[in-house]
């Protein structure tokens, strides 16, 4: 997954683009047979809130149980406090939701570090059966041009039904994995962290991913995405001996700074033979490497796509600006 396309499909439902379709007179589909993209055109004369508000009027939204947050500025950057709040206050029109993706925004649109995030508890304060929530954005660090931006962040919360929560940045604040540490989320299954660099305000470290390796937090968890991250080999080594591993079916090191290094320490590490699945595309790994790894993990699936070659000096991250 990168930001180079909007996503066609959330929440198991086809993405519908609402705002398209009213403009173009076509028919609409039944609520809850798609996840619903409410979304403005950037540098066009669009209000996001005048759109959010047509979706409401036009849409059975009783019915509705996935949405998708497009771009909500017209023009340059702007917070997404405003979006949040008219989101928040529909929220009795909304009992269905199920879940919730803010920040559908290719980086044609806005760079990742341009999308100006803000505390998103309120979301799952507010949704209390909400069980998969996508956050894309920057922290406050990162945000360039004029103006303040709260940043993406996060609350220790409780919540009884959230089952999937992935945030995704170029440069994830530290506080984010310190909060989810901290929360009470006794349904989640998956969880992943788009780590990104320090230069985009990234300061989360090895020590703050720990709480999700020693296997004592979030019992139901089954997929782990530890992603886009500069020290993704320190992140392998890690997870080598971590005790949540047995318990997992998936495991997604992708998107980052890995190399041979990193590969050895997993092979060297506990049995990874149980796993359904290993993401590790976008990687630096020799030939020998990846030949390495699927001879000892035949019957996992292994994506080694986008390889980058292992002697370059200038190594990134799949995703940072």
């Amino acid at each position: 997954m990168t930001v180079n396309n909007h996503i066609e499909e959330f929440h198991g439902l086809p993405v519908f683009d609402f705002v398209t379709a009213v403009d173009e007179g076509a028919e609409l589909p039944e609520p809850a047979a798609a996840a619903w993209k409410i979304a403005v055109e950037f540098e066009a004369d669009q209000d996001w809130t005048a759109r959010w508000q047509q979706f409401l009027d036009r849409v059975d939204t009783s019915r509705v149980t996935a949405v998708v947050i497009g771009e909500w500025s017209q023009d340059g950057p702007e917070s997404f406090a405003g979006p949040l709040a008219a989101i928040l206050g529909a929220a009795e029109r909304l009992p269905a939701l199920r879940g919730l993706f803010i920040g559908d925004i290719t980086f044609e649109e806005n760079e990742i570090s341009w999308i100006e995030m803000v505390d998103v508890t309120p979301v799952l304060t507010t949704f209390p059966l909400l069980t998969e929530l996508v956050v894309r954005g920057s922290c406050e660090e990162s945000v360039e041009g004029e103006g303040e931006s709260e940043g993406m962040g996060l609350q220790p919360v409780k919540h009884e039904h959230l089952r999937a929560l992935r945030f995704e940045s170029g440069g994830l604040p530290r506080e984010v994995p310190q909060a989810v540490a901290a929360s009470e989320l006794p349904a989640l299954e998956r969880l992943e962290f788009w780590l990104g660099v320090a230069n985009y305000g990234g300061t989360t470290e090895l020590a703050d991913l720990e709480p999700f390796l020693d296997g004592a937090r979030f019992p139901a968890l089954r997929h782990l995405g530890l992603q886009n991250s500069e020290i993704e080999d320190e992140i392998a080594a890690a997870v080598a001996h971590a005790p949540v591993v047995p318990r997992l079916e998936s495991l997604n090191l992708s998107m980052g700074v890995f190399t041979d290094q990193g590969a050895t320490a997993l092979l060297e590490g506990q049995p990874l033979t149980h796993l359904k699945a290993l993401d590790l595309h976008h990687h630096y790994l020799t030939d020998a490497m990846q030949q390495r790894l699927r001879e000892a993990l035949p019957g996992v699936a292994i994506d080694l796509s986008g390889a980058g070659e292992p002697d370059d000096r200038w190594r990134y991250v799949a995703v940072a600006e």
